[in-house]
């Protein structure tokens, strides 16, 4: 093994240090943790079991169990089972449990039972950012993203996966009793055999085609037309790559701009972030205790409903508009492809040909459609140009 780096031997002793604090360092984030944690007051936040029992065995502290999750989250580890194995080998959780190591069970009970005492740390530690300065503007970014479930896409049902399952088990209904002809037209053993495969295949489409039916029924009475067997809570989202779809929840956070902190966050249920503009700002308005508050978002949340319900709440949007989508696909322009010069009064489209005014329309400006192409001896674009330039001829 000469010339290369050599481990030590396993069997050599050595002097390490006595206390599990020495392997953790000052500025290591547990210890800020540990600082958090044991300011809070667990009874105020609403923490189950922050009251000991008087008879049973004892049971941990909800800070213990809050360290774990917080440890968990800080360090990306979410699974119950992980944290378990982590909390039995790790220096760090080691120091800050005091070595103490609950089941996975424990741990995920811990995370089911104290949701809404879980949203109140959130909120407390935001009031510990703003008492510390860390919201030095007034600025947040809004985006949300998808999160999956534990329901998988067969799982859940929609009128439309209903309807195309449906199908399906018809055409394979349809397919066995066809095969089921065949197999009694021909004579022996082995056709026999054959025809009760098929008929256990059969029997197999027909409940499943009851089921669909029930399942139909489900759908149709549900609020948004979508059932979840395994986690009702859950629902189908599209995302932006084509058969990417997922069953999960859509989480929206507002991030500070200037120490990328959560000030504000929501779970949902919609696909979509059309309406959670408001909601949002609002929000991480209140959490900020500012009075105005500018929010940066994606063109996702561009919807006129809630542009104009932010107009006097002290929310400030900064978003880009989104273009239709039948334009997109259709390959026109829109009115933004267009430059207005307002001494000449005059638009340039995309094609480089000018627009003017008709005499006979209305005194409007900026309104676009009052503009056509008069003189034809401009050249001849091609493309989207082409196209946009025959609607304006």
């Amino acid at each position: 093994m000469g010339r290369f780096v050599e481990g030590a031997d396993r069997r050599q002793d050595f002097l390490l240090p006595a206390s599990l604090d020495d392997y953790v360092s000052d500025d290591n984030p547990v210890r800020v943790v540990e600082s958090f944690i044991d300011e809070l007051d667990f009874h105020a936040l609403g923490f189950s079991g922050a009251t000991p029992a008087e008879t049973g065995r004892p049971a941990y502290h909800p800070s213990t169990m809050l360290k774990i999750y917080l440890y968990g989250y800080l360090n990306r580890i979410q699974s119950s089972r992980r944290l378990e194995r982590e909390a039995q080998r790790h220096i760090e959780l080691m120091w800050l449990t005091g070595r103490l190591a609950p089941d996975f069970k424990t741990i995920a009970n811990f995370r089911c039972d104290n949701g809404p005492a879980l949203r109140a740390v959130c909120r407390q530690f935001v009031m510990l950012c703003r008492s510390l300065g860390l919201f030095g503007q007034a600025v947040v970014a809004v985006d949300g993203s998808k999160f999956k479930a534990v329901n998988t896409r067969d799982r859940n049902f929609t009128a439309n996966k209903v309807a195309r399952r449906i199908e399906q088990v018809d055409a394979s209904i349809e397919r066995y009793l066809a095969a089921l002809d065949r197999a009694d037209r021909e004579p022996g053993d082995v056709a026999e055999a054959r025809t009760d495969r098929i008929k256990e295949k059969l029997a197999g489409s027909h409940r499943h085609m009851q089921f669909l039916k029930e399942m139909e029924a489900q759908v149709e009475a549900s609020p948004d037309h979508q059932v979840s067997l395994t986690d009702p809570d859950a629902r189908s989202m599209n995302s932006s790559g084509r058969g990417t779809g997922i069953v999960g929840y859509n989480l929206q956070a507002a991030v500070d701009t200037t120490h990328h902190l959560i000030v504000a966050h929501e779970v949902i249920t919609e696909g979509n972030d059309r309406a959670q503009l408001v909601p949002m700002g609002l929000n991480a308005k209140d959490a900020m205790g500012v009075d105005t508050l500018t929010v940066v978002a994606d063109r996702g949340y561009y919807s006129g409903d809630q542009l104009l319900a932010c107009d006097g709440t002290g929310v400030l949007t900064c978003i880009p508009k989104s273009h239709s989508a039948i334009s997109i696909k259709t390959g026109m322009f829109s009115r933004h492809d267009f430059v207005y010069d307002l001494e000449q009064d005059h638009y340039t489209c995309p094609a480089g040909a000018m627009l003017t005014k008709s005499s006979t329309r209305s005194d409007k400006r900026d309104d676009i459609s009052h503009y056509r192409i008069w003189s034809l001896a401009i050249p001849a674009p091609s493309g989207r140009a082409a196209r946009l330039k025959g609607q304006s001829d």
